[in-house]
């Protein structure tokens, strides 16, 4: 089965654990050395009432997709281990 990016990109992830909705993908981590996807990047949460930017995005690992469906991703991951952003570097004083 053939799955382009911009299709990836409709489809909600939902982690199977909890049940929880984390998103839609926005992005993909790439191997390029190795022609692979990595991972499976979704915008994190909302910072203020959904309005105001985002707080980082989740980096699911490839080998965390249990099934791709039609509408759906569905993940297995512990929310509290999902690769969050590579931290910022703090600004200069």
């Amino acid at each position: 089965m053939l799955c382009r990016l911009s299709e990836l990109r409709e489809k909600e992830v939902i982690n199977v654990r909890d049940g929880c909705r984390l998103g839609y993908v926005c992005d993909l981590e790439l191997d390029l050395p190795e022609g692979c996807i990595k991972a499976l990047i979704v915008p994190g949460p909302c910072k203020w009432l959904g309005l105001i930017g985002r707080d980082g995005e989740y980096v699911i690992d490839w080998k965390c997709i249990c099934k791709i469906g039609s509408d759906a991703i569905l993940v297995e991951v512990d929310r509290d281990k999902i690769r969050g952003p590579k931290p910022k570097k703090p600004p200069l004083p």
